[in-house]
Formats: structure tokens, sequence, C-alpha cells
């Protein structure tokens, strides 16, 4: 029988640090000597994210739809494409935040090739901060981060350093209610021990309920280029008037008087820059529930056309 190929479905909302430890990992597995692929799927029709994966890996992103559902066909076509690699100890699949990991479990165990593959593992990230204050959240929202707990195989609570001991202690409690038989770690930057999910066991899942992305949760995507620099104040007065339902903001920006461009990051109301040792396309990339797209373009282009003061 021929060798059966690992598959790690990396699940968690938007802004969990998914790519964060996608990163650590295929760090750890190239340590090993170890060959991996790696599936990334964008809602967006370009990717930020995949300048995480090293250059010497197989590297398959899927864009413009979530592979639980608008485009399942051409995650299966890309597993089929995957499997012609003899040597594959594992394939990596990084979902969207919106996601539900059944429904790409479901995808993964395809009759087609469903034998080729040992059991998946799905991955869940939750952010704590977003749990604890999950209320604010709308009905769809909180039901798909409760089925993305309920069906892990493996929990890993992030953030952790954000809250006290005793607020970690509730959540945990409450997380290990709803999903008691999964194995949960809690970090700091996505921080787990070395190879301590690849020791993590299948667990049987349950029926799930479908929680889809262009109907339910009315999740919008849209990728603005920019043309030029733009003024880093007039950007931060920006990002403090969006809606609490702009869940997602990743992107490259340019901004007056720096020689620098830098990565940007946008996740529960909180940015973070970094400086971009390579020149690459202003793309900016927006991702929440029920946004006003065309508001939002306009207000991209109004702060693009300010001038250098």
């Amino acid at each position: 029988m021929s060798k059966q190929i690992e598959v790690y479905i990396l699940s968690g909302f938007l802004g969990s640090g998914k790519t964060t430890l996608l990163t650590q990992m295929l760090e750890q597995e190239q340590k090993n000597g170890r060959k991996v692929a790696v599936v990334m799927n964008e809602l967006g029709k370009v990717s930020i994210d995949s300048d995480a994966v090293p250059a010497n890996l197989p590297l398959a992103e899927l864009f413009d739809g979530c592979i639980c559902c608008t485009i399942q066909e051409k995650l299966e076509s890309t597993m089929q494409g995957l499997l012609m690699d003899k040597e594959l100890d594992a394939v990596y699949i990084e979902t969207t935040g919106a996601a539900h990991p059944i429904e790409v479990l479901d995808t993964v165990l395809s009759p087609i090739f469903a034998d080729k593959f040992s059991a998946a593992r799905i991955i869940t990230l939750l952010d704590v901060l977003r749990w604890k204050e999950r209320d604010a959240l709308s009905i769809q929202l909180k039901q798909l981060i409760r089925e993305q707990v309920r069906h892990a195989d493996m929990l890993i609570l992030n953030k952790t350093d954000l809250l006290s001991e005793a607020e970690v202690s509730t959540i945990l409690f409450e997380i290990q209610s709803l999903s008691p038989y999964a194995k949960t770690i809690l970090t700091s930057f996505a921080k787990i021990p070395e190879n301590s999910w690849r020791q993590v066991k299948q667990i049987e899942k349950e029926s799930h309920h479908s929680v889809h992305v262009n109907d339910m949760l009315h999740i919008k995507t849209f990728v603005h280029r920019f043309t030029s620099s733009i003024d880093l104040v007039r950007f931060e007065d920006w990002l403090r008037s969006l809606p609490d339902t702009v869940y997602r903001i990743k992107g490259y920006l340019s901004f007056h008087h720096a020689a620098s461009i830098y990565l940007f990051q946008y996740s529960y109301g909180t940015p973070l820059y970094l400086k971009e040792p390579v020149k690459v396309p202003l793309n900016f990339v927006m991702i929440g529930e029920n946004l006003d797209v065309d508001s939002l373009k306009a207000q991209l282009m109004q702060l693009e056309q300010t001038e250098e003061s």
C-alpha cells in the first residue's frame, strides 16, 4: 500500500492568527526534513498571506470564494493535483475565516482520493478576545465560531496574554464544555510546542449546521490597489471610523515621507505595520459583514487623492 499523506485543516475566524501558526508549522516541518504542500484560500481575488509560505514549498492558492462552498470543486481538483507528487508527507490547508471546517473535511474525504490521505485533523485557532465579546457579534457569526470550535481535533486559544488568568480560565471552561475531547493549548502569538499538532488524533465528527459565506453571513470582500503613497495620520483616522463589521484588513501600503512599503494587518480593531523588504503591488484587501463596498472604495480613493503636505 502506498504511503498516505497527512492532512491538516487550519480553521478559525478572520484575524485569529492562522497564517502565523502556519508559518511556525512549516518552519518545523522543514527542520524535520519533511516534504509538505500548502493550500491557501482567499475570499478575494488576490493573496497577501502567500508570502508567508517558503518559496521552495508547493503552494496552491484558491481565490474569490470559500472552499467550503462556492469553490469546493476547485479544492477537490487541487487535492487531486497534489497527489501526483508521490513524495509528499503532509498537506496544510489554510481556510478562510468564514469556512466551516467539516465541509472542507468532506471535500478532502472525496471518494475519488480519500484512501490516499491519512485521517485529516482540524486545528482551530480561537481569538479569546473575540470569544469573550462574542455577544456583540451577529447570530450567524456566533454560530460559525461555535461550529469551528465544536468540530476541532485540536483547539488553540490564542492571544491569552491579553486577558487575566481568571478570564482565560472562564473561557477555557466554556470551550471545553463545547468541545470536551479536543486537545487544547493556550498560546500567545499562536506559538505552540514543536510537533504537538502531529500527535493529535482525529475525533469522530457529529452532524453540523451549514453556514455559508454568501447566504447566512453576508461576508463581502474587495480589493483596492493604491497607485501612490497616502498620509498615515489620515489613514489611521479612517481606521478609527470603521464599523465593527470590518473583521479583517490586510495589504501593502506606502506612506508619505517613508521610503519603505509596509505590510498592514488589521483585525478586531488592532492595526499592525511591518516593514516590507521588497517592492510589491499596493494591494489592499478588506473583509467584513454587510459592508458598504461602494462607500469604502470611495473613502480609499479619497485617501489616495490627498496630496502630500
